[in-house]
């Protein structure tokens, strides 16, 4: 049987524009601590085929048409236009929104918050439903991979350093988590300390960062590819299991009103001052459970009319 990797996709012009979308809200969500631009991925239907392109690009055979300057037939082993498109998406997103995701978190993050959580819920039904064998490995898988999101989400953020090889190995860390649904690479940079770092780098286009950052982004991705890619062609159900497993433990760190419960317990024992607190109005938290329900109901709006278009068009993903 032929290997997915080498199988690249004939598409017409107009598919890599709903291509750069599907990139475009990966680098949204990608901005966002706690949330994985690979929940996006996985949700829009296009993760294993970004997982099996991106490892294309480390296959032996490929990189030795690469070496020898053989450009045309390396182009035709790997489905550029693809990566191109999605890269040129998620760039996009990354720098048009950085500093927006930024105000808003700052400003309003319960509402930030509720509408990736209804998102992400929605996320978890869609892909719970897909999967056929319900045995005991598949449940396990599930379980680790919750545990596993919710004890990274728990750990606390350290200093760190600034030097060269520290930022390469933060892309190189982070890069692996933005494609795991569940695990937000922008999380872990906000553990080791680098979240505000790499985003003021961004609006300021400090370039010297960026690329430091972005060759240890580049190291990451293509080496732990391979691995998953190798896990879908060996454990696809135990994979996609461990991948929902990732999204159901990645709750708690987007829960909305985490930050405000813990003011009001501080409150009631007296460690903070009343005047301190900044408890959301009533209105406030209705906003917030309507926009959960929007995030909800546009991810099974969408779930809806791409299950129609495959079937529409016999399409076998």
């Amino acid at each position: 049987m032929e290997h997915p990797i080498n199988q690249v996709k004939k598409r017409a012009p107009k598919d890599y524009i709903h291509i750069s979308l599907c990139g475009f809200a990966m680098g949204a969500a990608d901005v966002i601590p706690g949330v994985s631009g690979g929940t996006i991925a996985f949700l829009l239907g296009i993760y294993e085929e970004l997982v099996n392109s991106i490892r294309s690009l480390s296959e032996p055979k490929n990189i030795k048409l690469l070496f020898t300057c053989k450009f045309g037939q390396f182009l035709e082993a790997i489905p550029w236009k693809f990566l191109i498109a999605l890269l040129t998406g998620i760039l996009l997103a990354i720098f048009s929104l950085a500093k927006l995701f930024k105000i808003l978190l700052e400003n309003y993050p319960e509402l930030v918050w509720s509408f990736f959580f209804g998102l992400i819920l929605a996320s978890i039904i869609i892909v719970t439903r897909k999967l056929k064998d319900w045995g005991r490995k598949t449940v396990v898988s599930m379980v680790v991979g919750a545990c596993l999101a919710y004890w990274v989400i728990g750990l606390v953020p350290v200093l760190t350093p600034n030097q060269p090889w520290f930022l390469f190995l933060c892309g190189f860390i982070a890069i692996c988590a933005m494609i795991l649904p569940g695990i937000s690479g922008s999380f872990l940079l906000v553990i080791l300390g680098k979240y505000t770092y790499i985003i003021t780098a961004v609006t300021n286009f400090d370039l010297v960062t960026l690329f430091i950052f972005s060759f240890g982004c580049l190291a990451g991705i293509v080496s732990f590819a391979r691995v998953l890619s190798w896990l879908f062609l060996n454990y696809h159900n135990q994979t996609i299991a461990i991948l929902i497993g990732l999204m159901v433990g990645s709750l708690r760190k987007i829960w909305p009103w985490k930050v405000t419960v813990k003011e009001i317990l501080d409150r009631h024992n007296n460690l903070v001052p009343i005047e301190q607190h900044n408890i959301l109005p009533y209105g406030s938290y209705l906003i917030a459970f309507l926009l959960m329900i929007l995030g909800f109901l546009a991810v099974m709006t969408m779930d809806h009319f791409a299950s129609k278009k495959i079937e529409n068009t016999d399409l076998i993903s």
